[in-house]
């Protein structure tokens, strides 16, 4: 049985945190089958459904690992993230909130309708596939390597290493997103993209297919949870302004059309991907008890079985139980 409200006005060491963490991931692990494996890209369908894991990396340097963390899997659209940050690096934040918003939906990821039926001058934000997708025709560069290497930079400064495109992810993705496609045309129809239509989606592909780990989730979200500074080396990798306005996004935006229950509910920004992560991220907070922690963290989720939204269905269910029992949310 899941362990409920603990007593944090003890000793908060690794050991401790570690058992209830270990406990978690066994209790939700249950939940997996209420999901089911992504269909419409076919490799990911050969994605184990019973994998969960988690990796907690807290800004003292505190790591907390359980249950299937060494598994790589494709980025997907939590690259979007990384993407948008990249762009905003290069061209500016002004220069690329002209071309997409910063609004929620409340529509499906890769919905295609309201585009056109809102008459949008841009799309509404860069976590749905139209933003993303015009986020990728932005990157500098004339072919897709090229526009994906401030991408890569970025991971790099961020990971320690440079992680690598998925071919077999990128080819299935590229040869089955009749989805993806469309957008794109009717992106370049509206004026919206800035490169060769088959070069941005070359590059979107691309992105999505970058494979990590939960590990390097967590790095990434507890360096967005230090306002975009490496806590360890205390070098800026992301501008302040640019990570706030990702984080804001991720809290607002980033969990598909369950953005507004996940807020609600757990209250941390986060960013889930179709391959079952989750990109979340506690910000440093005030509390008059001892809670762990509370300096911030970066939180790696990794569960292939997901809802009807799109997203880990166990994952988020352990999140939320995380955020209530640590009291992560920033709300």
């Amino acid at each position: 049985m899941v362990q409920g409200s603990a007593n944090w006005n003890t000793e908060l060491t690794k050991e401790w945190l570690q058992n209830y963490v270990d406990d978690w991931i066994s209790f939700y692990r249950k939940h997996i089958t209420d999901g089911e494996v992504a269909s419409y890209i076919p490799i990911l369908q050969e994605a184990n459904p019973n994998h969960l894991g988690i990796t907690i990396i807290g800004k003292n340097g505190m790591t907390i690992r359980s249950g299937d963390v060494g598994i790589p899997f494709t980025i997907q659209s939590i690259s979007k993230v990384i993407s948008f940050i990249a762009a905003c690096i290069e061209r500016g934040v002004a220069y690329m909130l002209d071309r997409v918003d910063v609004e929620p939906t409340g529509e499906a990821f890769n919905s295609i309708m309201h585009l056109e039926m809102k008459q949008l001058k841009k799309p509404f934000n860069p976590f749905i596939n139209a933003g993303a997708i015009t986020v990728s025709s932005t990157l500098i560069g004339n072919t897709s390597d090229e526009k994906l290497e401030s991408i890569f930079v970025l991971l790099e400064k961020m990971l320690g290493y440079r992680p690598a495109v998925n071919v077999d992810v990128y080819e299935s993705e590229r040869d089955s997103s009749m989805r993806n496609r469309a957008i794109g045309y009717y992106l370049l129809e509206t004026g919206f993209l800035e490169s060769d239509l088959n070069i941005t989606l070359e590059t979107y592909f691309k992105q999505c297919s970058i494979e990590i780990t939960t590990d390097d989730l967590a790095r990434i979200g507890m360096i967005l949870s230090n306002d975009g500074e490496d806590p360890e080396t205390q070098e800026e990798i992301i501008p302040r302004q640019i990570a706030r306005i990702a984080k804001a996004l991720m809290l607002t935006c980033g969990m598909y059309d369950a953005s507004g229950k996940f807020a609600t509910y757990v209250g941390i920004p986060a960013k889930s991907g179709v391959s079952g992560g989750i990109l979340a991220l506690s910000p440093p907070r005030v509390r008059d008890e001892e809670l762990p922690f509370t300096e911030g963290c970066g939180i790696g989720v990794y569960g292939p079985a997901l809802d009807d939204k799109g997203n880990s269905i166990a994952g988020i269910r352990l999140l939320r139980h995380i955020a209530t029992q640590w009291d992560l949310s920033v709300f």
